[in-house]
């Protein structure tokens, strides 16, 4: 698809089709694939993440159903251009991470304080490398 892309690891446990249509929102939110940017062919991604073509037919599918992206007949798939609706994506991927980050925190025992506390810690463990 775009430079840096990396063969996706699959967990048994979330169907193939879900992590990589997770992957392609990663890269329409951070911005790696831009509004209005046409994706590869369905056989295309199915070569790039080793899939099956009709995996490839489901994540599109799945990607339209949410309104990111467009198949135009005999065109393509573009990504939408739909600012807001790119916005409203990134904003669900990240209260989903928040989410699972502070259930796997409270799962070790720690509460949102501790969670809080411990991200500020790292946040300047960062800046000063």
């Amino acid at each position: 698809m775009h430079e840096g892309d990396e063969a996706l690891n699959f967990d048994p446990m979330i169907p193939i089709w879900a992590q990589v249509a997770d992957t392609i929102q990663k890269q329409i939110v951070s911005g790696s694939i831009h509004p209005g940017d046409k994706l590869p062919g369905g056989r295309d991604l199915a070569l790039t993440y080793s899939i099956n073509p009709n995996t490839a037919a489901r994540i599109y599918q799945e990607l339209e159903r949410k309104g990111i992206c467009i198949t135009r007949r005999g065109m393509g798939t573009y990504v939408t251009e739909d600012g807001e609706k790119i916005a409203q994506l990134r904003r669900e991927m990240a209260e989903n991470a928040v989410r699972s980050f502070l259930e796997e925190m409270s799962g070790l025992g720690l509460d949102w304080h501790d969670a809080v506390k411990m991200i500020e810690e790292e946040e300047d463990n960062l800046a000063e490398k």
